[in-house]
């Protein structure tokens, strides 16, 4: 028995109806690298099971203390049954890139059961006529709960159900599956009592470590002033309301060598400032379609992952969240682009001067149930979507494997990442690696953004003008001429430096060049 942290228990207690606390992510296969060129459903059935021990959250569920007096814990579900969850349907023809993105929005909208393993996977079938996929690829969309894992922790446990080649040899893991048996309520309060008087005393020990951070952020405010458009209060739009319970998905592809052509041309800037920079061209063109622009920057919340070398194994979340301009206000996109590697980096800076760490530890300081309690009131009164947001949408980038991968035998195709919108943030941007290729996802509540093509192909022309402005700008590097200031360059130039030697000056030569 596994007891959560306070960080991962908040997405148990925010868990509703329409804002389900789950990520994931749809998996594009081209089965025609496995065994006799096909796989079937019970194939895929046998994979599975024969990796479920590379990952404990497969087989583990949620057990809630009464009243939750106490944050809950994880256990071995007893009363595992993998055909649960593991489904299979399958597109009607003509089987395109439009149905599934629709079919892959109406199962992600579904809340997990927080009464099972915390987790679903959903074979698709008939994939027939996606533009880039082979005809007869299959897609696996995953859903993972929050609460056991982030994005990073999500790409450990994709590792584990894949395989650097088609031959599916059997894998071996440390660790053997055994059930347990769920504990009593009795037992439950017990540990809550203790645990609510001792994590104040440990909390005590981080607090101590954060005693200087009002100075810390002090100083770094005093000599880090915000840049022109940055500094004033993050804009409410049409994205950034109270969510339904419905949900929209559409994604796009760039080239991660189109990306080092944008990078080369501006020296210093990251793939994530490359991204933030398209999303912030694709908001603005979004809103300014609809007449609803503002004056000053969207700010975006860009994760950053806390694991050290230790935690790499842990599941859970440990991230700490980028404040982040997006350049809403810029028209030309490689002003933009200068900004947001401004925002990124000045970001950064804050986050090691205030101690990112040991705030995310802080957070396990206080009583469970008043965390809890507070986490359900806010959000019941729904105050996501009542105040001004402190973000409006999310920008996470996970990087994934840069070599193909194989699940079943069948090869890996596309990567693409599912998000979380909450109330007060209706849209939720993943930026996924794989294999030479960068994808950008969106997630959305269908009421705040009813057309997920159009959004998507705004996103593409974003991309398209800052590649045309890093294009133009080398262009200009390279046929800049060199100047040089020797008017005779046949012959050497000259500085002179006074001497009493004879009453002559002495000449040092510098050779031409």
């Amino acid at each position: 028995m596994q007891q959560l942290g306070a960080l991962d228990a908040m997405f148990a207690y925010t868990e509703t109806r329409n804002t389900p606390m789950h990520i994931g992510q749809m998996l594009i296969y081209d089965p025609a690298t496995a065994p006799g060129g096909k796989v079937g459903f019970k194939d895929i059935l046998r994979y599975i099971e024969g990796r479920l021990d590379g990952a404990g959250m497969f087989r583990q569920k949620l057990v809630r203390v009464p009243l939750d007096l106490d944050h809950p814990y994880w256990i071995e579900d007893e009363n595992f049954d993998l055909e649960y969850h593991v489904r299979h349907i399958a597109l009607p023809q003509p089987g395109d890139w439009r149905q599934l993105c629709i079919q892959a929005a109406r199962i992600y909208a579904r809340p997990l059961d927080m009464e099972r393993p915390l987790w679903e996977f959903t074979v698709i079938e008939g994939l027939d006529n996606v533009q880039g996929v082979p005809k007869g690829s299959f897609a696996v969309l995953h859903k993972f709960h929050h609460a056991a894992m982030d994005g990073q922790s999500g790409v450990q446990m994709t590792v584990a159900l894949h395989d650097l080649d088609a031959k599916m040899t059997p894998r071996q893991w440390p660790t053997k599956w055994q059930p347990e048996t769920k504990p009593g309520d009795l037992t439950l309060l017990a540990l809550a009592q203790i645990n609510n008087i001792a994590n104040p005393v440990r909390g005590l020990k981080t607090l101590g470590k954060l005693l200087p951070v009002p100075k810390q952020i002090f100083n770094f405010a005093r000599d880090n002033k915000q840049q022109k458009g940055s500094g004033a209060a993050v804009p409410k739009t049409r994205l950034n309301r109270k969510m339904s319970p419905h949900r929209v998905f559409d994604a796009t592809l760039f080239t991660l060598n189109d990306i080092k052509t944008i990078r080369s041309a501006y020296p210093g800037v990251t793939v994530n400032d490359v991204m933030l920079t398209v999303v912030g061209g694709t908001l603005r063109a979004y809103l300014d379609s609809k007449g609803e622009l503002p004056d000053v920057t969207l700010k975006a919340g860009a994760p950053v992952s806390l694991r050290d070398s230790n935690g790499d194994a842990a599941g859970g979340n440990q991230v700490a969240m980028m404040q982040v301009g997006l350049g809403t206000h810029i028209a030309d996109p490689a002003e933009r682009l200068a900004f947001v590697a401004r925002e990124t980096s000045r970001s950064k800076e804050m986050n090691e001067a205030v101690g990112a760490k040991a705030l995310m530890e802080l957070s396990g300081a206080m009583p469970a149930g008043l965390t809890a309690a507070a986490a359900k009131l806010a959000t019941r009164m729904g105050l996501g979507q009542t105040t001004f947001p402190q973000i409006n949408t999310v920008v996470t980038n996970v990087p994934g494997p840069s070599a193909a991968m194989y699940f079943a035998g069948s090869e890996l195709k596309r990567s693409f990442g599912m998000g979380l919108p909450t109330d007060g943030m209706g849209i939720f941007h993943t930026v996924t690696s794989y294999n030479g290729d960068v994808m950008l996802t969106i997630t959305a509540d269908r009421d705040m953004l009813p057309d997920p093509a159009t959004y998507i192909a705004m996103a593409d022309k974003s991309f398209a003008a800052l590649m045309a402005a890093a294009k133009k700008t080398s262009a200009a590097k390279k046929s800049k001429p060199i100047k040089t200031t020797a008017k005779k360059p046949n012959k050497p130039l000259t500085t002179s430096s006074a001497t009493a030697r004879k009453g002559r000056r002495k000449e040092t030569v510098i050779p031409h060049r």
